[in-house]
């Protein structure tokens, strides 16, 4: 991509929750946006958002949405980026892709920054965001790999509604509202109730029986570790949370683990912040995740049955790093940016 001072950028799919959020986090980090252009179907044309003390009226996404447009923040859904995705790249734009439509494709990057920023630069036009539950996880297990050399991973995933969208959040918000005033809970969403309860995973099961987030959790991690002989094995949960997801994650190493070392490591790990009070009994909680950029890790400890093993909790926002966050931080890195400036002080906390 050519430098320049400033960049057209769109966002498809800009009404839902995924995309709301990128359009908070380009003002928060004062992303360098020359035209910003909001793309959504056609029911939702005309609405507002406020960018930066500016009205930005939503558009109907259309075949010539992309034209001038250097970076396409694509969140629509998988389908409309397999749609959409090829026009606008062939109107010079590069499209960094939250959908599933291209992760497991060979030609495609498949980047968390802080994990694999040089991936980048094999692009064709295409770059793919992570699954939700994979960057949560991802994150504050790579510099122990680094260090430890990971073999194997058991993680169970406790996922929050804002995965689903956010017709799954306002799902969970009326479901609670109608259980306590005694009336039945109505299902629109999921196909089980989601208020006061928990479930497998809202993914059409394999015939190996994991389910579609499983698989992608163990050929992501697989992807974005280059690495075929790293193990997954993954439980995917739906809890009744609004936002941010929480895993709980056992790792078998190729060396025993000292826990001092791996707390040096976890602290010098960048965008993981440690919450381990066991005198308080205070470990990673998605209420306190939720809004933030860094993933929660604590509960560190080794793993009683295996002396090679470690175990971890952590907890981050699905909305932030697990998805609108992940992709402009490899925007940034795309256009080359190196002093990001958080316009909230909040996120440095």
């Amino acid at each position: 991509m050519r430098k320049k001072s400033k960049y057209n950028v769109a966002i498809m799919g800009a009404t839902g929750a995924v995309g709301e959020e990128m359009l908070k986090i380009l003002e928060q980090r004062n992303f360098p946006v020359k035209r910003l252009v909001l793309l959504a179907s056609a029911r939702s044309v005309g609405k507002i958002y406020r960018f930066h003390g500016q009205d930005i009226p939503v558009q109907e996404l259309k075949e010539d949405s992309f034209r001038d447009i250097d970076i396409v923040l694509a969140s629509a859904g998988g389908l409309i980026s397999k749609k959409f995705t090829p026009i606008a790249v062939k109107e010079g734009a590069v499209v960094i892709d939250n959908t599933s439509a291209y992760r497991t494709d060979p030609e495609v990057p498949l980047v968390i920054p802080e994990i694999n920023p040089k991936d980048i630069k094999k692009h064709q036009g295409i770059i793919a965001n992570p699954n939700c539950s994979t960057i949560i996880m991802l994150v504050p297990i790579y510099p122990i790999h680094k260090t430890h050399r990971i073999k194997r991973i058991i993680v169970s995933t406790y996922q929050a509604a804002s995965g689903a969208g956010a017709k799954a959040m306002k799902e969970l918000e009326d479901q609670t509202r109608d259980v306590l005033a005694g009336r039945p809970a109505k299902k629109e969403i999921f196909p089980h109730q989601i208020a006061f309860n928990l479930f497998s995973h809202n993914s059409a099961i394999k015939d190996e029986g994991y389910n579609e987030e499983e698989i992608k959790m163990v050929q992501e991690t697989k992807k974005i570790f280059h690495s075929e002989r790293i193990k997954v094995v993954p439980t995917s949960v739906r809890v009744p949370i609004f936002r941010a997801h929480s895993e709980s994650i056992t790792l078998e190493l190729a060396k025993v683990p000292e826990l001092q070392e791996i707390r040096e490591v976890l602290a010098n790990a960048p965008g993981v912040k440690i919450v381990d009070d066991r005198e308080k009994n205070n470990f990673p909680m998605p209420l306190e995740a939720s809004g933030q950029d860094d993933v929660l890790v604590g509960r560190i400890r080794l793993d009683i049955s295996n002396p090679k093993g470690l175990c971890l909790f952590v907890a981050g926002d699905q909305l932030r790093k697990g998805a609108a966050l992940n992709a402009i931080q490899i925007a940034e890195i795309l256009i080359g940016r190196r002093d990001v400036v958080i316009a909230n002080p909040e996120q440095n906390k």
